[in-house]
């Protein structure tokens, strides 16, 4: 199993270059940039006032030493494989860069949005295998009942519906017609103001309800019909039968055999499960206004902010590149075949 390990190791570096390499690329190459997106705020700006348009005139176009001038600042007056080479030399210290938007350490806007991402990502875990393995364990067990029928109902209809469709259902019967709920944001604008850890708890789960309805629905379905099918698919093998007809009790014969066989490919998607900590969902958080990294990757995108756009992908590609290993740690714990190097 070691060598297992070891190979898989191997493999993380060139994976990492290949997955920032292309987004570096990528963010080079697409038209539009922090240059061109200041020139355009310059002649939305010029265009609001008469007085703007006179005093500006032909200096709202700048000359071609000036753009060369802000690209030279931004660094995009380089070759690709230069500028990447500098970018990932600064990578190996923990050094972001600088926000071409905010003029921030991008490290820094990180920080300040991960509690938000940690919070869903860790209530999402949490909930879509704490609840999705009992309950296709279960589903496996009364299979035909109707309580399986009406569960598989529920279950086919939340994953044929995006996260974002269902976001935006939520806000409009449940936060702006019925006011259950907030319409968004992490927490309420007096928050501060509360007195009590009691009410901060409650006023951040009460926000927090819709949002991770729209989280859930899609791992949750698959997890849930996973567990089901595979659990299915053992209680019918062989193996199976043979211990219940050597006399082991069928509760015993499920725990100690099919269960954890059918968790193979359930741990195999574990790692996956780490995006969540970090960026969630960009779509989501946007519809729920929430101040999170998947909202501020969103926004970077939109603004060209390439160093806040790379510093997130790294990110995305460390915590994919470690949840793959963790996978294949769970996969090894539940699967002796990969202990004895088969």
């Amino acid at each position: 199993m070691l060598n297992y390990f070891l190979r898989r190791m191997a493999l993380v570096i060139p994976t990492f270059l290949g997955i920032t390499i292309l987004i570096f690329a990528i963010t080079r190459l697409v038209p539009g940039g922090p240059v061109e997106r200041m020139l355009a705020s310059m002649q939305f700006e010029s265009a609001e006032t008469a007085t703007a348009v006179a005093d500006v005139g032909a200096s709202s176009a700048l000359s071609e030493d000036q753009i060369a001038q802000l690209n030279q600042f931004y660094g995009l007056d380089k070759p690709v494989l230069d500028a990447y080479w500098e970018w990932l030399t600064k990578l190996m210290s923990l050094d972001f860069g600088e926000s071409t938007r905010y003029y921030e350490p991008v490290i820094d806007m990180i920080a300040e949005r991960l509690p938000v991402s940690l919070f869903y990502g860790g209530m999402t875990f949490f909930f879509a295998y704490f609840i999705s393995i009992p309950l296709g364990y279960y589903k496996a067990l009364k299979h035909g009942s109707w309580f399986d029928s009406a569960s598989s109902i529920l279950i086919f209809i939340g994953y044929a519906l995006p996260g974002y469709v269902v976001g935006v259902l939520l806000i409009t019967w449940f936060a702006y017609h019925l006011e259950w709920f907030p319409m968004g944001a992490f927490t309420s604008d007096d928050f501060d103001d509360y007195t009590s850890f009691y009410e901060q708890v409650k006023d951040v789960l009460w926000h927090a309800v819709l949002p991770l309805i729209c989280y859930l629905i899609g791992d949750f379905a698959t997890l849930t019909m996973t567990m089901k099918n595979n659990l299915m698919e053992n209680l019918s093998a062989d193996y199976i039968r043979t211990a219940i007809a050597k006399g082991l009790p069928f509760k015993q014969a499920i725990r100690k055999h099919a269960l954890r066989n059918s968790l193979i490919p359930v741990a195999s998607h574990f790692g996956n499960s780490l995006l969540f900590f970090m960026t969630g969902s960009f779509l989501i958080e946007v519809i729920f206004d929430i101040d999170g990294i998947g909202l501020l990757g969103y926004e970077s995108i939109i603004e060209r902010d390439y160093p806040v756009v790379m510093g997130i992908v790294a990110i995305n590609a460390t915590m994919l590149l470690i949840g793959n290993i963790l996978s294949d740690i769970c996969v090894a714990l539940v699967d002796p075949r990969v202990r004895f190097g088969e």
